[in-house]
């Protein structure tokens, strides 16, 4: 029961403070202000493991590479504990593959949430001071599915059919998740 609550709380933290660094990192691509309210929670969270990185490594056009490492040392460090919590058993070259598994997973979670909370406003509070925000956000996973998809009635389906899509490859990611840890056993490493 206690190494169900250290992967819990671990769960929780390590993927509330990489989900930021990646909103952080998604938030600079899409040239999204950061003087807003969901900008400044993300500057809370982050800037005590991006500022340090940032001093060593450097941002790649829009690309904010210390948020990206940030969040990829976090997971790295939260697999590393909980394989050491389980009696160091398995590969530890497991590891970063199940880091890249559960980045993967943050993000989608993360997009997700962004169209969930993008969706509810829009229906009830659209003029909210984070709406903006939301949209930006949400715009570049929509606008492919509004393409293809009309309005039924003047309602738009785009961000039901985007959550569904990205819960699918949720799926598709826990699969593509334990192949690639049989692989890793099969050979031996």
């Amino acid at each position: 029961m206690l190494f169900e609550i250290l992967t819990f709380v671990l769960d929780i933290v390590v993927g509330l403070i990489s989900g930021a660094c990646l909103l952080r990192l998604y938030m600079q691509q899409q040239r999204v202000p950061f003087g807003n309210p969901v900008g400044q929670l993300v500057f809370a969270l982050t800037d005590w493991i991006v500022l340090p990185l940032r001093k060593a490594f450097s941002s790649k056009g829009r690309w904010d590479m210390p948020s990206l490492l940030a969040a990829i040392l976090l997971v790295l460090v939260q697999m590393l504990l909980l394989w050491l919590l389980t009696g160091a058993r398995g590969s530890v070259l497991a590891l970063p593959w199940l880091a890249l598994c559960a980045l993967a997973k943050v993000a989608l979670s993360g997009l997700m949430g962004i169209l969930l909370v993008f969706a509810i406003l829009s229906w009830v509070q659209p003029y909210s001071p984070i709406a903006g925000v939301l949209q930006r956000l949400s715009d570049p996973l929509l606008k492919p599915i509004r393409k293809l998809v009309p309005l039924v009635g003047n309602v738009d389906f785009s961000a039901l059919i985007g959550l569904i899509a990205l819960q699918v490859l949720l799926m598709v990611l826990t699969y593509v998740q334990a192949w690639g840890l049989r692989a890793i056993v099969s050979t031996g490493l």
